[in-house]
């Protein structure tokens, strides 16, 4: 096991009704003036910005809102709320929605406090942000972990390039956690939801090379377990209330670094997703993971056959084959596939977006590999070529 630090400071007031509370919620910490920020008319439509806003006004949290996010958040938009928390002194910044919604509050929070800043630099690399605004978050779609977690992603729409990048700064300082405010998401999208959740405990689990850690392992296990049988509960049942409640925690839990503490790894997959939906915005991020991963995993299971088969063996009951532990490997991840097929989850590119060329794949290896000047470490070092080969085999 490696050495590791771990905090998860975020405040998570979870169950039934939760959302209501929210204007004592903000009261509480002394904000007076706030961003409200979401999506497009679900919110609307749903009651639950009524619903927010209402509870504010009860507490006396003077608000201003902005809507627009979409899936796949977009820099201009974010520094659009940038200027408007400039220009109207906001003290805070209250995200309602998922994983788009909250990952464009985080971003508008470090650009809004660091004006002399070009905000892309902090996905670059190239600038850390000095200090930003607090914000929380309504959560109303279970995917995506950024509840809790400290990255954040957005879409350059200047070259279509997705980056994330994290920072103490994205913490949230509160999460409300209603299970009953995901009772409405599509079988589509809780399809997605489900795999982003995996592929988040996934891609710790076994993008490195970290031997002998035991607890953490089970831990991710239990996880994956969890989280199938309830996706498969809530895909024929949507308003499960006890399915629900798992996926929407055990987001959190995958994404906030408890699956993967004291494992190195990177998560390559999602690299190589990133440059898919930001070439094809209307890809949903965990439709392009499903179409990806099990064909990252057949690429590069070689490298440690054990390690996925030990995955097979506990978490998809495959019967290992101890005279030929890559036969295990290989099934382990054939039922995965299998398992996103039975929520209606693609599982190649074709499947995906019917406009996807072959040519696209030079493109996105291209920028993934930073213009063939960066290697995503991992189980199996992955450089321009070797994404081009997963590319090819996923399509």
């Amino acid at each position: 096991m490696n050495d590791f630090e771990y905090c998860v400071p975020t405040r998570v007031l979870f169950g039934r009704g939760t959302h209501r509370e929210v204007g004592a919620v903000v009261k509480e910490y002394g904000f007076k003036k706030i961003l409200v920020h979401f999506g497009g008319g679900s919110v609307k439509k749903s009651g639950l910005l009524d619903q927010v806003t209402a509870s504010l006004k009860e507490h006396g949290i003077e608000y201003v809102l902005l809507g627009g996010v979409k899936p796949n958040p977009t820099l201009s938009l974010a520094k659009e709320g940038m200027e408007l928390c400039r220009k109207e002194k906001i003290e805070f910044i209250l995200a309602v929605g998922g994983g788009s919604v909250l990952d464009s509050a985080k971003c508008i929070a470090d650009g809004a406090l660091n004006p002399d800043i070009d905000p892309w630099k902090f996905f670059l690399k190239e600038a850390v942000p000095k200090k930003a605004l607090p914000h929380g978050n309504i959560l109303t779609l279970s995917a995506s972990g950024s509840e809790t977690s400290l990255s954040c992603v957005i879409t350059n729409e200047d070259g279509g390039y997705k980056r994330g990048f994290n920072s103490p700064t994205h913490r949230p300082l509160f999460a409300i956690l209603n299970p009953e405010l995901t009772f409405s998401v599509s079988k589509f999208q809780t399809g997605c939801g489900t795999v982003d959740i995996m592929m988040h405990t996934l891609e710790r689990y076994l993008g490195g090379s970290t031997k002998n850690t035991p607890l953490t392992d089970r831990i991710a296990e239990g996880l994956l377990v969890s989280v199938m049988e309830a996706g498969a509960v809530a895909d024929k049942d949507p308003e499960n209330y006890e399915a629900r409640a798992t996926l929407m925690w055990a987001g959190s839990l995958s994404h906030n670094g408890l699956t993967g503490l004291g494992r190195d790894y990177m998560m390559q997959v999602h690299q190589m997703e990133h440059e898919l939906s930001g070439l094809y915005p209307a890809i949903a991020h965990g439709a392009g993971l499903s179409a990806l991963f099990c064909s990252w995993a057949r690429y590069v299971c070689g490298e440690d056959p054990m390690r996925f088969a030990q995955l097979a063996v506990r978490v998809m009951k495959v019967e290992m084959d101890f005279e030929d532990p890559m036969k295990t490997a290989w099934n382990g991840i054939k039922r995965l596939e299998e398992f996103f097929q039975s929520l209606s989850m693609p599982v190649s590119l074709r499947e995906l977006h019917a406009s996807i060329k072959e040519e696209d794949f030079e493109t996105m290896a291209e920028k993934c590999s930073s213009h063939g000047t960066r290697t995503l470490p991992g189980i199996k070092a992955l450089g321009k070529p070797e994404m081009m080969d997963i590319y090819r085999l996923a399509f």
